[in-house]
């Protein structure tokens, strides 16, 4: 890829690697946060599904919580569309600081909403409404952020710089998790479903704050600058249709992309619990340590793509989140120790890292600067709220039908669609960062 020049009227000074590694730590660190408030709900569900659903059994509950995860996820395309536009049209600064915004407020929200012996129906209702309002946010910090890393990073080291965007949301996650661990060491069970959970979501939105002041101080990316000033067209759907390949290919991406992170990242936890028997602690101490792998895994996945391609990558995962899901998943419902599980859980984890630590810049790469944060944002909010969100839902549906099975095939069929894209989609395809000047 060669550097991109300015154009006529604009003479923005190059910036120094020390430059751009401050920018994208601002940018990273507001991606942090978001995912943290995220992941929080589903980290801390076995806890408070009790308070804002009426008493039932565990799996049901758990049913309902899942429920409402899921139906976060469908306010995602619309975050992408709306923080999408604005980005492409007001600058990338601007989308991120907005949507940072909107998610403390939500965390703020779920740690103050009264339980549902407490107002009722109002209780699930406030919840539903705030996880939505979340969804709106996070739907527009995936594409924003992975054009603003994109952009901003040296061409030589795109993926090396692009890698922090998954860096950030698995330490996202990895916080929520650790969260998860203090406050199992702090309280009894009975605390922590009475109150505890509600002191991840305080620590979210203060956190949100901190890092809403972090991002007013980023710079702008230059090719924002150099092409997107005087742009009426920039961010519109009309714009975005004269790229129906690159929309195809994002969505394939992110079909078995988005179903097999959650699944071994998210879903896992709760199959331990419930499918393997594990200790709700030993297996939170398990999802901690792998995932602590699986983020030094993203830039040196990140790097290694900078020196052979994505594309080889992107196809070992498709191969081995193909061929290998159902089996890991018999193999860990017979697991008898945390070492088993936690060893297997990282093999998934490898294998699914061949997609996260690149698939960000790879879709940047498909669209010019006028339409790249909502061309990435877009098809992408619209798949994850469709397969990523409904992840955890799908799989306990088929546990309560007693066809658990069923959803180990469900992911390898997903993945297998992805691995189609890369195979025959992706083969020659030019980077547009090699067409802008």
């Amino acid at each position: 890829m060669r550097e991109i020049t300015a154009a006529p009227g604009f003479n923005l000074p190059a910036r120094s690697e020390k430059q751009i590694a401050s920018n994208v730590l601002k940018g990273s660190l507001g991606n942090l946060i978001e995912w943290f408030d995220w992941y929080v709900y589903a980290s801390f569900a076995i806890y408070f599904s009790g308070a804002f659903f009426p008493a039932g059994n565990q799996t049901a509950q758990l049913l309902a919580s899942a429920g409402v995860f899921a139906i976060g996820f469908f306010m995602r395309p619309l975050g992408s569309l709306v923080m999408g536009r604005l980005a492409d049209r007001h600058g990338r600064r601007t989308a991120l600081t907005v949507s940072v915004l909107i998610m403390a407020t939500g965390s703020l929200i779920i740690a103050l909403v009264p339980t549902y012996a407490t107002i009722g129906l109002w209780s699930p209702l406030i919840l539903i409404l705030t996880r939505l309002l979340q969804g709106l946010s996070l739907g527009g910090e995936y594409g924003t952020s992975a054009t603003y890393l994109s952009e901003m990073a040296s061409p030589h080291r795109r993926g090396f710089y692009a890698s922090f965007q998954y860096v950030t949301l698995i330490a996202g996650q990895l916080l929520a998790l650790l969260v998860q661990i203090v406050l199992q060491k702090l309280y009894t069970n009975a605390q922590l479903t009475a109150f505890g959970w509600r002191i991840p979501f305080a620590i979210g939105a203060v956190g949100a704050l901190v890092v809403l002041w972090l991002r007013l101080s980023m710079e702008e990316s230059d090719q924002f600058t150099r092409r997107n000033q005087h742009q009426a067209n920039a961010g519109t759907l009309r714009l975005l249709l004269r790229y129906p390949k690159q929309v195809v290919i994002v969505v394939m991406m992110t079909l078995g992309g988005t179903i097999c992170f959650y699944t071994f990242t998210t879903y896992l936890q709760q199959f331990m619990i419930n499918s393997v028997g594990l200790a709700k602690e030993k297996v939170a101490l398990i999802n901690f340590a792998a995932l602590l792998v699986m983020i030094l895994l993203q830039p040196l996945f990140g790097a290694l793509s900078d020196r052979i391609g994505r594309r080889p990558l992107l196809i070992f995962f498709g191969l081995g989140a193909t061929l290998g899901t159902v089996p890991l998943f018999t193999l860990l419902g017979h697991a008898t120790t945390g070492k088993q599980a936690f060893g297997l859980m990282v093999v998934a984890l490898i294998v699914v890292s061949g997609y996260t630590s690149i698939n960000a810049i790879v879709k940047a790469e498909l669209f010019p600067s006028e339409i790249r944060a909502l061309g990435v944002g877009l098809p992408y909010g619209l798949t994850v709220a469709l397969f990523g969100g409904t992840v955890n839902y799908v799989a306990l549906w088929l546990r309560s039908l007693h066809h658990e099975s069923l959803f180990f095939w469900y992911v390898s069929a997903a993945a297998l669609i992805s691995l189609c894209a890369y195979l025959f989609l992706l083969k020659g395809h030019r980077s547009q960062f090699t067409t802008e000047a």
